[in-house]
């Protein structure tokens, strides 16, 4: 009898945590405030095509590890498919936290939900997720500033402000499917639009909306080839002064095309080519005089606001934010950190990338 009542003791209290949010293990649920400590924490990247996911990946596993978490890290190959699937395995495989980085926003409503619907706490990474209400918390950079440095760079370079012009240019945005995208364009044609609308600013190819210079995954091969169209339908007699580019992957294809047709040579020089991200290939670019500039966001701090979040999120603390009012994704409000991006060119590389520690001299040679 003594058995029987001990045994129906425990299966009582076992009861009584799964009411109360908490597993027999005694893992809580995040998302109630319970205590997840040491907990999986699933990381969704999209790829490893760029640098900068990578860093992203290795520098948010560190961090949690640090803290005492498990993780599971997992690349979708920028296939939309794959990144579904590998969240549905986070979730079976009893992840406590779910940090994303989309690739595609709006892809994710259907894999979020069953998420919510076990409790999970969805962290949208650097890529705003859409559609959904099912995300916590939303861990970025001031995206617009991201933008708004890159059309003030082309700006200062040319002297437009001194009444110098008029002078071409020419625009690239990034992927369609990146909330991201939108904003970096909006910012830079925040400060560039008035210089276009008083035609010192010239834009040949008469493509100017975003849904014309958008660039698919953010691919530079894809870059390139609109590039090589543009030179060779707008610019057999005019010269580029400038390309806006949102990120240095980009960039760099833009960098082969204007090359192949013999900028950077025979006295013909290379136009003001933006970037973003501070990638090692394009700040080498940017060391060699080719090119000009790059916007860094220290992925080792956005990291660090993601664990904050997670760590937060998971012992019944509440995540630190910064903005409550921008980040509507169709869903709600997502309650947000931004970090701050730095502009980067020849002038200031050493004191901000490798006084900083982001990259060695050795590195840059």
């Amino acid at each position: 009898m003594r058995k029987v009542l001990t045994g129906l003791a425990a299966a009582g209290l076992t009861l009584v945590l799964t009411a109360c949010g908490q597993s027999a293990n005694g893992a809580g649920d995040g998302a109630n405030g319970g205590d997840a400590k040491g907990g999986l924490v699933g990381i969704a990247m999209p790829t490893k095509s760029s640098e900068r996911w990578i860093n992203d990946g290795d520098n948010m596993v560190e961090q949690f590890q640090a803290k005492g978490y498990k993780t599971d890290l997992q690349y979708g190959d920028n296939v939309v498919e794959n990144q579904v699937s590998q969240i549905e395995n986070m979730i079976t495989k009893g992840a406590k936290l779910l940090v994303v980085a989309a690739i595609d926003g709006s892809s994710l409503t259907n894999v979020l939900h069953k998420a919510a619907e076990a409790k999970i706490p969805v962290i949208s990474y650097d890529r705003l997720i859409r559609g959904t209400g099912d995300v916590d918390y939303y861990a970025t950079f001031d995206n617009f500033k991201v933008g708004v440095l890159q059309g003030t760079y082309i700006i200062d370079k040319l002297g437009l402000a001194s009444g110098k012009g008029p002078f071409n240019v020419e625009l690239f945005a990034g992927s369609p499917d990146d909330n991201n995208a939108t904003f970096f364009f909006q910012g830079a044609m925040s400060v560039l639009q008035p210089y276009v609308d008083q035609k010192k600013l010239v834009v040949q190819s008469g493509q100017t909306g975003f849904n014309q210079v958008a660039t698919l995954r953010w691919d530079g091969g894809v870059a390139q080839s609109r590039m090589d169209n543009l030179l060779s339908k707008s610019y057999t007699s005019a010269r580029v002064d400038a390309v806006l580019s949102p990120y240095d992957g980009i960039s760099i294809g833009i960098l082969s095309s204007l090359k192949g047709v013999g900028y950077g040579s025979s006295g013909k020089a290379l136009p003001i080519v933006t970037g973003q991200d501070a990638e090692l290939a394009s700040v080498k670019s940017i060391i060699a005089g080719e090119q000009t500039q790059t916007v860094y966001k220290d992925t080792r701090e956005l990291a660090k606001v993601a664990v904050q979040m997670g760590d937060a999120l998971l012992t019944g603390g509440k995540p630190e934010v910064n903005d409550t009012k921008q980040y509507e994704n169709g869903a709600k409000v997502v309650p947000a950190y931004l970090l701050q991006p730095v502009s980067v060119d020849k002038g200031n590389y050493q004191k901000v990338l490798v006084d900083g520690g982001q990259y060695t001299a050795d590195q840059l040679k």
